[in-house]
């Protein structure tokens, strides 16, 4: 009996062992079962069930004998190879602009309808620091985006300008600017000269001006070469308050105006004591010996002066001239100076260049020259005081700069 019951037990021992084996390999695979149904199956799970290597791919002497099962095996997937060639994408802005500034203002328009990268890289106002439009008969929309851009030399003589358009009511930042002889009108200059805070040149040559624009001048006190030759349509009042502020102009160029005697008492009752370059000729019964002795007061430094077709001048102005330092003198057609006192010019050491046109024949020119040898008679028949662009130059310079940007047809 006693036999027979350890028999007994451990059979159930056996079987409880068994028993609890095989529920705990049915509880791991449904635990691994279930864990590769799950989205968040992790990955070391995933590489460890996951067979070592790849098996083989059946040869088609394979299949056909039929020695092993025929495999289909998905190819690798080949690396795509980064090119590491140059390309326009890459490149930084600086270098952009350093290559965009090596183009002419044609080709730099046309880089700019690239891209909107490039356009934005085209208008930098690094690039656009002076432009030449001398050539382009209208000028509207263009103008503004010119100006706009940020350029500091400005040249469109003789151009019919429009409506420039302003985007933005900021100031300009153009510092010369030659605006002689074009067509515009009154209002559309002074909204472009009302935007100027930084005029160092400017000539504005044979335009119609306006009081507005003379204040607006007067805003610009870096201004040092001013010519309004032929101007007209301001007062006298703009005038004096104009040439208060610019104390720092040194050529000016006020002839042949449409000026009252009023005017011409503005002028040398005020003009500032910096100029050393003065045209003020062309008024004949205004300009009279008082305003002669004014401007000599005022302006002791000057070396250039045009008194020309100013009548009332006579010699007896030559001992108060003889107080400057002059260079350059014209008193063509002044009618009331006899020529035989030209020879006193004699007693201007530093005289160099002497004008009187229509004061002496042709045929006593030589005797003239042989009585004043050290000086250079009637050999500038136009002014160049604060003009851009003088007569005897055939370059494209404004001021002796010339522009990067030049207008070509």
């Amino acid at each position: 009996m006693a036999q027979e019951r350890a028999f007994k037990e451990l059979n159930e021992t056996v079987e409880g062992s068994l028993l609890r084996a095989s529920q705990r390999a049915k509880r791991k695979k449904d635990a691994f079962g279930q864990g590769l149904d799950t989205e968040n199956t992790p990955q070391e799970l995933i590489t460890c069930w996951s067979p070592p290597h790849k098996h083989p791919r059946a040869s088609v002497k394979e299949k056909e004998n039929g020695e092993h099962m025929f495999i289909l095996a998905r190819r690798p997937r080949k690396k795509m190879h980064h090119h590491t060639g140059l390309c326009w994408d890459n490149l930084p802005d600086e270098l952009l602009l350093g290559i965009f500034h090596c183009l002419s203002l044609k080709d730099l328009l046309r880089t700019s309808r690239v891209c909107k990268r490039w356009h934005r890289l085209a208008f930098d106002e690094s690039l656009w620091h002076s432009v030449d439009l001398a050539g382009k008969t209208q000028l509207d929309a263009e103008l503004g985006q010119v100006l706009s851009a940020g350029v500091l030399r400005l040249r469109c003589p003789h151009t019919c300008v429009g409506e420039p358009h302003f985007g933005h009511s900021k100031q300009l930042r153009v510092q010369h600017m030659d605006l002689s002889s074009c067509t515009i009108t009154t209002p559309v200059l002074e909204d472009i000269l009302s935007r100027c805070r930084q005029l160092q040149n400017l000539s504005l040559e044979g335009l119609a001006l306006s009081d507005g624009i003379l204040q607006s001048l007067a805003q610009n006190h870096e201004l040092i070469r001013l010519n309004l030759s032929g101007c007209s349509g301001f007062s006298p009042e703009s005038v004096t308050e104009m040439l208060k502020s610019c104390t720092r102009l040194e050529e000016l160029n006020i002839s042949w105006c449409n000026f009252t005697s009023c005017h011409v008492k503005a002028v040398t009752n005020n003009i500032p004591s910096s100029v050393t370059q003065l045209n003020i000729s062309g008024y004949r019964q205004n300009l009279t010996m008082d305003d002669v002795k004014s401007l000599v007061e005022r302006c002791p430094n000057l070396t250039d002066l045009d008194l020309s077709d100013s009548v009332l001048v006579t010699a007896d102005s030559f001992p108060v001239l003889q107080q400057l330092s002059l260079r350059h003198l014209c008193l063509s057609r002044c009618y009331q100076i006899h020529p035989a006192a030209l020879v006193d010019f004699e007693k201007f050491p530093e005289l160099q260049t002497l004008e009187v046109f229509g004061l002496i024949q042709d045929s006593y020119l030589p005797i003239l020259s042989k009585g004043l040898p050290r000086i250079q008679i009637n050999t500038r028949p136009f002014s160049s005081i604060a003009r851009p662009s003088p007569s005897t130059r055939k370059d494209r310079a404004m001021w002796g700069m010339h522009c990067r940007l030049v207008y070509k047809l």
